[in-house]
């Protein structure tokens, strides 16, 4: 699929999450399948743009294109400038975030929060849409089905939106107020399909190959967008590649794969961050990777009082070797239950 002039190379796309799709972990999702990752979302504050954490966020040095960057904010000049801003310093997509449903995003009225201003929301599409214009540059948007239940308006906004310039949309299929908590339902992102000819991306609890399957079928989305699923099997992706191109399942990486690609991952992230928030930040990684392993939450216990780089890397060499020793490959992922599968297919 394409997004503007931008041909990406399958419809597999990690989701942005604030302090995880940093550049490291886009890069090793990308290298592990991903067809398309976008940034972590940046303010629009302009006393922000020069901060150490802003300048992390929107480093894409050595990263393969097309390089998206994720904007946030409410107010219509801001995210134009912002936008701007970004596509100056090399953004070839700009995708606006009315889909977080943090409290202290929403609590600013950014984010999922603006899904309940209509006028606003739509006036800030325009506006980037028209900064963007000027460089030849797509604005994409992503959004959840609605504020909350008794408010679900993607439908309406979805068409707003691509009136306004929006060249894709995705949509997580739970309102702001579910937050991450109980099923994503399908039905919205379904009927936002049918209302609108850009194309529509799928998101909210994919988390197996027949999960992406059954999602692709029963929307019509263009793509499916995978978040939380990736955190610790960024591998996640060339499993469903395969499985959607072949109908069978990949087999597990070998645990001497895994230690390879989260030693390196670790170096990468040293670099970008440094020692002290390297060490710590990298944290949070090594615990989603080590989670269903055997030893692996007492591992993490040990991990989480290792302050260096040096330290941190040889505890966790030293745990996949041992690991090796007695297991070949990364145990399986939790198949695909008749739990999802009746998710998918009855959507309340």
């Amino acid at each position: 699929m394409n997004i503007g002039p931008h041909q990406l190379t399958n419809n597999l796309f990690a989701a942005p999450m604030a302090g995880v799709t940093d550049r490291p972990f886009r890069q090793l999702c990308r290298q592990l399948g991903a067809g398309y990752a976008v940034s972590e979302m940046v303010t629009s504050r302009r006393e922000l743009w020069n901060s150490l954490k802003t300048s992390r966020r929107a480093n894409h040095e050595g990263e393969p294109g097309p390089i998206a960057v994720q904007i946030a904010g409410t107010d219509a000049a801001m995210m134009s400038e912002a936008a701007a801003y970004n596509v100056e310093r090399g953004a070839q997509i700009i995708d606006i975030n009315m889909g977080c449903p943090a409290k202290k995003v929403c609590n600013k009225w950014a984010g999922s929060a603006l899904m309940q201003d209509e006028t606003l929301a739509v006036a800030i599409a325009r506006a980037v849409v028209e900064a963007c214009a000027l460089h030849g540059v797509p604005v994409t948007l992503k959004m959840r089905t609605g504020w909350c239940q008794s408010h679900k308006n993607a439908v309406t906004l979805a068409r707003a939106f691509e009136d306004a310039g929006i060249q894709m949309l995705t949509v997580h299929g739970r309102t702001r107020e579910q937050g991450y908590g109980g099923h994503a339902e399908y039905d919205t992102i379904a009927a936002v399909k049918a209302a609108v000819r850009v194309p529509v991306v799928a998101n909210g609890d994919i988390t197996t190959p027949e999960k992406a399957r059954d999602v692709l079928a029963y929307t019509n989305a263009d793509a499916i967008m995978i978040g939380r699923a990736a955190q610790g099997r960024p591998w996640i992706f060339r499993e469903v590649a395969h499985f959607l191109a072949t109908g069978s399942h990949l087999a597990p990486p070998l645990v001497a794969e895994v230690r390879r690609l989260l030693l390196d991952h670790l170096q990468d992230h040293y670099t970008l961050y440094g020692e002290f928030t390297g060490v710590r930040s990298a944290r949070k990684h090594i615990g989603w990777y080590v989670k269903t392993l055997p030893g692996g939450a007492d591992f993490r216990a040990r991990m989480n009082a290792i302050e260096d780089c040096a330290g941190q890397l040889g505890a966790v060499a030293e745990f996949f070797d041992e690991l090796a020793g007695a297991m070949d490959r990364m145990p399986a992922p939790a198949s695909h239950t008749d739990e999802e599968e009746e998710a998918v297919e009855t959507n309340a």
